[in-house]
């Protein structure tokens, strides 16, 4: 291809401040192997800089819904609802929307389905799907905020552009490693945390464990007034400072929601640590103060997630807390030893809450 070829084609103008550069990122997009028509179909969706990466991506032949079906195995209907599981529907059938790549991967489906049952699986392989979504969300922005936005503020050209986001996908090549890595970190610890809190538990699907909520009273009005990007900044900060206090007092995250964490403990007095330092980290800002509440019971584990009573009383005494207080149940209060623990708990009276026939006693957790 020539200048000539990339002119006729709507992609390169001679007589534009940046016809080098653009010439030179066509070029490149060919050495890469990008076709004509890929760049023009970039070029309408104003994604040329980002085409070699999206190329390099999901690499090779595509098929269709019937064809990918052939290869793993599967039926159509399997395949159709495992994408919708995931998360990636594909409502055409004659839609090229899979790859080689994924054949492996849905073939793992039939493997599961024979262990567990198909319905457990899919349970599995949804919420595998919704936190791949987030991680990949994730990475779209690190990509936006750490590398895009530094480059087009410098004018670094698209040509730097495009070369930086096929770097970017370069570097998944080691996300597999990596993660298999973390991912047995955390089976580990997942599962000692599950034997320690199934001690109490009437059922091997609950646990007996502390619950906290923890949110960012003035939030909402400082997000109207704040840019977007310092908007992110205290999001980020809070997200990083709760997941590191969390993490420090061997209690696990379950979600994060904007201005609000959740968080389980295997004990009250981690719990309790976890919620202190919370409030200590982000109490003596001027924007927002943070305000919790905790509780502890038998709970239901479900999809890396956790249900039942004890968790909306802990939501509920969370939202009645008022700025830099903590508020905790009687079985929160009688599961600490004070004497060991340097924590005191002041009458905070009896609540009628949302969802409870009867109103409940709660007590403010300070530290003594």
């Amino acid at each position: 291809m020539d200048p000539a070829e990339y002119e006729a084609h709507g992609l390169y103008d001679p007589e534009a401040p940046n016809a080098a550069d653009r010439l030179a990122l066509l070029e490149w997009l060919a050495e890469q192997g990008a076709t004509i028509e890929q760049m023009v179909d970039a070029q309408k969706r104003d994604h040329l800089t980002g085409l070699a990466g999206d190329l390099a991506l999901r690499p090779g032949e595509r098929f269709t819904v019937s064809d990918f079906a052939r290869k793993t195995g599967l039926t159509v209907e399997h395949v159709e609802k495992l994408a919708l599981t995931i998360g990636r529907p594909v409502p055409d059938r004659e839609e090229r929307a899979f790859t080689e790549d994924d054949v492996d991967g849905f073939r793992m489906f039939g493997v599961g389905a024979e262990f567990f049952g198909e319905e457990a699986i899919l349970r599995f392989t949804r919420v595998a799907g919704s936190s791949l979504a987030r991680i990949a969300d994730a990475a779209v922005s690190l990509f936006l905020s750490d590398i895009e936005t530094p480059l087009t503020e410098a004018q670094a050209g698209e040509l730097a552009l495009a070369k930086a986001n096929l770097g970017a996908i370069d570097a998944l090549s080691a996300l597999p490693g990596a993660m298999e890595i973390m991912l047995r970190v955390h089976m580990e610890g997942a599962i000692q945390r599950n034997r320690m809190a199934r001690v109490e538990s009437t059922s091997l699907v609950t646990v007996v464990m502390a619950v906290g909520f923890v949110d960012l009273v003035g939030f909402t009005p400082l997000s109207q007034r704040l840019p977007v990007a310092e908007l992110g900044t205290v999001l980020d900060e809070f997200e990083g400072v709760a997941h590191d206090i969390v993490a420090t007092h061997d209690g696990r995250v379950v979600k994060l929601i904007g201005d609000e964490v959740m968080f389980v403990a295997l004990d009250a007095v981690s719990a309790s640590e976890i919620a202190l330092a919370l409030v200590e980290a982000f109490g003596q800002r001027g924007s927002v103060t943070p305000r919790g509440g905790i509780a502890v019971g038998e709970i239901l584990t479900r999809g890396g997630d956790y249900y039942g009573p004890v968790v909306n009383l802990a939501s509920r005494i969370a939202d009645m807390a008022v700025p830099n207080e903590i508020l905790v149940t009687p079985e929160m209060r009688d599961r600490i030893d004070t004497a060991v623990a340097p924590m005191s708990f002041d009458a905070a009276g009896r609540r009628m809450l949302k969802g409870f026939d009867e109103p409940v006693e709660l007590f403010a957790l300070r530290r003594a």
